[in-house]
């Protein structure tokens, strides 16, 4: 099979789609021939990139058996080269927010019109299929594969000293909770610490890690609650001070709130927390659901639900034996069944399949 994959989001630009398209540079190539185009630039870049991405396609074609977009943004690109080159398939990963985006024009455009003309649709978690499906998409186009994570990367050694350094004071009794990445309204980090971090057990802090929109708010909630010698927010951290807040915390949340207009496509950090080591606590709600096991790999609470999340924080943080052993549980869970390993064979099934449709 001969692949040309297209990705306009990619490192060193940061965030999820970035994060999993890079994966998929690493490891598509392992069990297929793939060629890429890709912007390393950014949003800004896209004027110009879409249309050299589109003539660099035509070009790659008659090489190619199977294009696969990198997000239903680029799906313009996948409806003009299917009227190009009709015999060949083409596909696009959709990761929620590209199904859900509310511009009226992007709506009507992209989700009735260049969406619908593909021959396949790969969806990052169960939730992002519903979407699809809703929003109009052919079901029997649709496949669920998941985000994957490369284990290793995220596996050190426990280092609180070095954590102390990074959150600058004394961990000595402390349990420490974690929420790493974008701060969207949709994470529901101003909501827990108003709702939930008032009544856990006193010696609980909550370091939030990461930039966003919803940064002001956070700060705000703080504020009206109190809490300043309770919560920490660090903004972005390097990579290095990444896995050493996943390996030396003890408890991942991610307390996720229904947006309108936005989702949760799949929930790459709770499962990066898990190969870590970390037991995670998150909402029951959109593509977690796909990303956390319950019991095996994290505990999911229903969302906006105070009580389950104070019952479920506060039993994991009362007995270490019991937290450190369902973490030990937790990362052998993961690597069993998100390394990208695994994830990139699904990638090349479920392509082989389409292309004999």
């Amino acid at each position: 099979m001969n692949i040309l994959f297209i990705s306009r989001a990619f490192p060193p630009i940061t965030g999820g789609i970035e994060n999993q398209n890079a994966a998929l540079a690493e490891w598509l190539p392992k069990f297929a021939e793939t060629r890429f185009i890709i912007n390393r630039s950014g949003k800004i870049a896209l004027p110009w990139f879409l249309p050299s991405a589109l003539l660099r396609a035509c070009f790659l074609m008659s090489r190619t058996d199977i294009l696969v977009l990198g997000d239903g943004v680029l799906s313009p690109i996948g409806a003009i080269i299917k009227v190009l080159f009709p015999r060949k398939k083409v596909v696009t990963i959709l990761h929620g927010l590209d199904i859900t985006y509310p511009f009226p024009l992007y709506r009507y455009l992209w989700i009735r019109g260049f969406l619908r003309s593909l021959d396949g649709y790969l969806c990052v978690s169960t939730h992002t299929k519903t979407q699809a499906i809703e929003h109009g998409v052919n079901s029997h186009k649709c496949f669920v594969i998941p985000n994957g994570v490369a284990t290793e990367r995220f596996a050190s050694k426990r280092n609180r000293e070095r954590l102390e350094t990074i959150l600058g004071r004394s961990l000595e009794g402390k349990i420490v909770l974690l929420t790493l990445g974008r701060l969207a309204k949709r994470k529901g980090v101003a909501w827990f610490i108003r709702s939930v971090l008032p009544q856990l057990n006193g010696n609980i802090l909550y370091v939030v890690a990461g930039s966003g929109p919803e940064e002001l708010a956070i700060r705000a909630a703080v504020r009206e609650t109190n809490l300043d010698t309770r919560v920490i927010l660090l903004g972005r951290v390097s990579q290095d001070d990444v896995l050493t807040l996943l390996n030396s915390s003890d408890i991942f949340v991610q307390p996720n709130i229904h947006v309108s207009g936005d989702m949760e496509g799949f929930g790459i950090a709770v499962i990066e927390a898990g190969s870590a080591g970390l037991p995670v606590v998150a909402s029951d709600l959109e593509g977690l659901r796909d990303a956390i096991r319950q019991g095996e790999n994290g505990f999911l609470v229903k969302p906006e639900q105070a009580d389950g999340f104070i019952r479920t924080i506060n039993e994991l943080a009362e007995n270490s034996t019991e937290r450190r052993n369902f973490g030990d549980k937790a990362a052998r869970f993961v690597e069993n069944t998100f390394h990208w390993n695994m994830v990139a064979k699904k990638y090349i099934q479920t392509l082989t399949k389409i292309m004999k449709h």
